[in-house]
C-alpha cells in the first residue's frame, strides 16, 4: 500500500502580515552570489543549455548593478520561472528581459549571441512589460478586460512570453508598497482584471494566489488588515486542528487499505474574502477554513472514502455535492462534503482520483470560465488555446510542434486593435481601417478620410494586425465612396462595414430617385392638364403606403413613365367615377395548358385589350401590324392619339428609341392575361440570405413560385438558381428582375418562358 501523505508544508494561510508595512513586502537589495544563482537557475537542465543561462545571468547581474531604480529584476522573474518548470529557453529570456538590459542590449546583439527564437521572444515580452494603454482599469467594464486579454495572447502567441510576463507582474507587485496611491490601484485592479485571469487559466496557481492576495491588500488595505488579523488570531490553532484531523483520516484509509494521499488545502485571504462578500457570511461561518483533500486511483475508492468519512463524522446534508455522477458543466468532476469533526467545527473534504484532480487543477475546463465571467462570449478556438498553453506547462521539453499548433490558434479569425484611447475592439481577420472606423461609429466610417496606425499613416486598404493603435482621420461631412464596395478593391473586409455603406448609399439613392420621380410626375401630370392628383387613388392602385415611396419607384423605373402616364389618363378620361377595384386573381392553371389552348371570344363580340393596373382603359389597336386575339401585345403612350396597342415584334416598335421606349407599356387580351410559366435563372456570389431576399422579390410583385432549385459551387462560391414561375406577366417580371438585379450579389438575371 502507498503511504498516506499528510502534506506537510500546504500552509492553509499564505500571507501572515497584518498591516501594510512596505518593508514586508519589498525585497531589500543584497549580493548576488553568481555561482549559486547559476547553481539555482540551472538545476534540471543540460551542459548546453546552462551555458546559455549562465551567459544571460552575468548580463542580467551587471544591469542590476548598473540600475539603482526599484523596478522588477530579470534575475527574480528568472527564479520564479524556474520554480515553475518552465523550459531552459523561458528562464534565459526572463533573465535578459530585465529592464535595463532593454534599454542597453539592442536586438541584433540578442538574436547574434543567443539565436533568433530567444531575440524573437525577448521582443515579445519586453512589449508585454511596456504596454501602457490599459491606464484607468478600475473604469474598464468586463468585456473589454476579456477583449484585452485575447489581445495580449494574439500579439505575443507564446505561452513562454505570458509566463514569464507573469514573473515579472508578480515582482512588479512585490515592490509596489513604494509606488505612490494612484499607481498601487492602477497596477493592482490592472492585475486582478488581466493577470490573474491569465495565471488561472494557466494553472500556475501559486502565482495567482499571490498576485491575487497582494492586489488585494493595496486595493482594500483595511478589509486585508482585518480579515488577516482574523485569521491570525486562530491560524496555530487551525493547523493544529487540521493536522489532527488528517491524521485520524489517513489511520481510517490505511486500515481500510485505501491508498490515498491527504492534505490540508490552502486557502487565501482573497478567496476567503470574495466568499465571504458572495455569501455574505461571518468568518466563523465559513466551512472551508478547515479543509482537507484526498486524492486516491479509481472511483471506487472515491466512494469507498465518502463512506468511511461519513462514517465516522457527520455530515451538513446541504453542503454534500456529488459531482463524479453529476459533473459540472465545464467537466470538473470531485465529491465535496462537510463534516463535523471534534469540538463540533465544520472541515470540508475533497476526494478525488489523480486524473479529475490533474483536469481540475490544468485542465482547459478549470474554474476559470464561470469564476472569471467576462462578457465577451464563449469562442471555442480561445480555449483551445488556452489547452495548448496548459500542456505546455504541463510537458516543458521539446514542444516546436505543439508551439506552433499554439502560434495557430492564437491568431484565430480576429484581430484585436486600439483606438487612441485605449478602448479595445475586436475586428474579423483582415480588417482594415476602414473596418474600424465603422466599428467605432458608423458616422465615424462615413467620415473617415484617412488613417494613422502607431502614429504613422497609412493607406484605408492596410490590413491591421494585433495590438496596433489605429486612429481614424474625418472630415466634416459624410462621403463614402463607391468604390469602397467593389470587389478586389480591398477597402473594407467586415459585411457589417460593408451593409453600413450600402445603407448609405441606398438612402442617397433614394432621396435621388425621389427628386426624378417628382420631376417625370410633374411633366405627367402638366402634359395632361391635371392640376392636383388624388394620391391616394395612385398609392392604393401601387400598393405604396407613403407618396415619397411611390415617387421613388417612378424615379427607379420600377414604374413607368408610360404606366403613370396612363393611370394618369385614367383620371382624365373618367374624373367622377372612382377607380373600380381589379378582379380577383385567377387561380393558377393546370400545368400543362399553353397559350394555344385559351378560349377566343366568341363571334361577333370584339376581344377587349387590358392594361395591367389600369381597369377599363380607353385604347386604339394599330393600323400598322393588326394585332388580333392571342398575339402577344404592348402599348403604346402616344402624345396625340392615346394608348395605341401593337403586336410585340411589330416592327414600328422595334425600331423605338430609348426614350421612346419609355412610353412603352404592358397589355394583354381579355380572358388572356398574358401570364404563363417563366423560369428565371439567376446567377449571383453565394452568401447568407441570397435564396430568401430573390423569393422575397418574386412574392412581393404578387408572382408565384412553383419550384426552385439552387446549386452552389464549391471551387468559387457561386450560386446558380432556377426559379419556377406560374400566371407571370410580362410587367410583372419586368419589374421582378430588376429589382432582383440590384440585390446584393447577384451577378445575371436571364428569363426564359415556358
Amino acid at each position: 500500500m502507498d503511504h498516506v501523505d499528510s502534506g506537510a508544508g500546504h500552509d492553509l494561510l499564505q500571507p501572515k502580515s497584518t498591516t501594510m508595512n512596505p518593508s514586508s513586502t519589498t525585497p531589500q537589495p543584497a549580493h548576488h552570489d553568481e555561482a549559486e544563482l547559476r547553481r539555482q537557475l540551472c538545476q534540471g537542465y543540460d551542459a548546453q543549455q546552462c551555458e546559455r543561462i549562465g551567459a544571460a545571468l552575468s548580463l542580467a547581474l551587471q544591469a542590476a548593478a548598473q540600475d539603482d531604480k526599484p523596478r522588477p529584476r530579470g534575475i527574480d522573474a528568472a527564479r520564479i520561472v524556474h520554480q515553475l518548470k518552465a523550459d531552459a529557453g523561458s528562464v534565459t529570456v526572463a533573465l535578459l528581459c530585465d529592464p535595463k538590459l532593454r534599454e542597453t542590449l539592442p536586438q541584433a546583439t540578442i538574436n547574434q549571441r543567443f539565436g533568433a527564437e530567444t531575440a524573437e521572444l525577448v521582443q515579445k515580452v519586453n512589449w508585454l512589460n511596456t504596454f501602457t494603454d490599459y491606464r484607468d482599469a478600475a473604469l474598464l467594464e468586463p468585456e473589454q478586460a476579456e477583449l484585452l486579454r485575447r489581445m495580449l495572447l494574439a500579439v505575443v502567441n507564446d505561452v513562454r512570453a505570458v509566463l514569464i510576463k507573469l514573473a515579472y507582474r508578480l515582482e512588479r507587485l512585490r515592490l509596489l508598497a513604494r509606488e505612490d496611491y494612484t499607481t498601487r490601484r492602477s497596477i493592482a485592479q490592472e492585475t486582478l482584471d488581466i493577470f490573474v485571469p491569465l495565471a488561472n487559466r494557466l494553472g500556475v496557481a501559486q502565482l495567482k494566489w499571490e498576485m491575487e492576495d497582494l492586489a488585494f491588500r493595496y486595493l482594500n488595505p483595511l478589509e486585508y488588515g482585518s480579515l488577516a488579523k482574523q485569521l491570525a488570531e486562530t491560524r496555530v490553532a487551525r493547523e493544529s486542528y487540521v493536522q489532527h484531523f488528517t491524521e485520524e483520516l489517513k489511520q481510517l484509509l490505511r486500515q481500510e487499505q485505501v491508498s490515498a494521499k491527504v492534505y490540508g488545502r490552502p486557502k487565501h485571504i482573497h478567496s476567503i474574502w470574495k466568499k465571504l462578500q458572495r455569501k455574505h457570511l461571518a468568518l466563523d461561518e465559513l466551512y472551508d477554513l478547515r479543509a482537507v483533500r484526498v486524492i486516491v486511483d479509481s472511483i471506487t475508492d472515491c466512494y469507498t472514502v465518502l463512506g468511511i468519512v461519513h462514517n465516522r463524522w457527520s455530515h451538513i446534508a446541504k453542503e454534500f455535492d456529488d459531482y463524479i455522477a453529476n459533473r459540472k458543466p465545464n467537466g470538473y468532476q470531485s465529491l465535496h462534503t462537510v463534516v463535523l469533526g471534534a469540538e463540533g467545527k465544520a472541515v470540508e473534504i475533497q476526494i478525488r482520483t489523480h486524473a479529475m484532480h490533474t483536469f481540475a487543477e490544468y485542465g482547459v475546463a478549470a474554474h476559470w470560465r464561470y469564476k472569471e465571467g467576462g462578457g465577451a462570449g464563449r469562442d471555442d478556438a480561445f480555449e483551445r488555446s488556452i489547452a495548448l498553453l496548459r500542456g505546455l506547462l504541463e510537458n516543458p521539453g521539446d514542444n516546436h510542434a505543439l508551439l506552433e499548433n499554439f502560434r495557430l490558434e492564437a491568431q484565430g479569425n480576429d484581430v484585436f486593435v486600439l483606438s487612441p484611447k485605449g478602448r479595445i475592439v475586436r475586428l474579423v481577420r483582415g480588417a482594415t481601417p476602414l473596418d474600424f472606423a465603422y466599428a467605432i461609429h458608423t458616422e465615424v466610417g462615413h467620415r473617415c478620410r484617412g488613417a494613422k496606425v502607431d502614429g504613422r499613416m497609412v493607406p484605408l486598404t492596410y490590413t491591421l494586425h494585433s495590438g496596433e493603435q489605429v486612429e481614424v482621420l474625418t472630415g466634416n461631412q459624410p462621403a463614402p465612396s463607391r468604390h469602397w464596395l467593389e470587389p478586389g478593391a480591398g477597402f473594407l473586409h467586415s459585411s457589417d462595414a460593408r451593409a453600413k455603406v450600402r445603407q448609405w448609399f441606398k438612402q442617397l439613392d433614394f432621396e435621388q430617385h425621389w427628386r426624378q420621380g417628382k420631376t417625370i410626375f410633374d411633366k405627367e401630370r402638366q402634359r395632361l392638364g391635371l392640376r392636383e392628383v388624388e394620391q391616394k387613388t395612385l398609392l392604393d392602385k401601387y400598393r405604396y403606403k407613403r407618396w415619397e415611396d411611390l415617387l421613388a419607384a417612378v424615379g427607379r423605373g420600377e414604374i413607368t413613365a408610360a404606366q403613370l402616364a396612363g393611370q394618369l389618363a385614367l383620371t382624365v378620361e373618367h374624373p367622377a367615377q372612382a377607380p373600380r377595384p381589379q378582379p380577383a386573381r385567377k387561380p393558377p392553371r393546370p400545368r400543362g395548358i399553353t397559350q394555344a389552348s385559351r378560349k377566343p371570344p366568341r363571334p361577333g363580340v370584339q376581344a377587349q385589350v387590358c392594361i395591367p393596373g389600369i381597369p377599363h382603359a380607353a385604347t386604339q389597336l394599330a393600323g400598322c401590324c393588326k394585332p388580333e386575339f392571342g398575339d402577344a401585345l404592348v402599348g403604346y403612350l402616344s402624345v396625340n392619339r392615346g394608348l395605341m396597342i401593337h403586336k410585340r415584334d411589330c416592327a414600328n416598335i422595334q425600331s423605338l428609341t430609348e426614350p421612346q421606349r419609355q412610353r412603352l407599356i404592358g397589355a394583354y387580351w381579355e380572358g388572356d392575361d398574358g401570364s404563363t410559366t417563366v423560369e428565371l435563372h439567376v446567377t449571383a456570389r453565394d452568401r447568407r440570405g441570397l435564396l430568401r431576399d430573390v423569393t422575397q422579390v418574386l412574392s412581393n410583385e404578387g408572382l408565384d413560385i412553383s419550384k426552385a432549385f439552387t446549386y452552389t459551387d464549391p471551387n468559387n462560391r457561386r450560386v446558380s438558381m432556377q426559379i419556377s414561375v406560374e400566371q407571370a406577366t410580362e410587367p410583372a417580371m419586368d419589374a421582378a428582375s430588376e429589382k432582383i438585379r440590384r440585390l446584393d450579389g447577384v451577378v445575371a438575371v436571364r428569363r426564359v418562358s415556358g
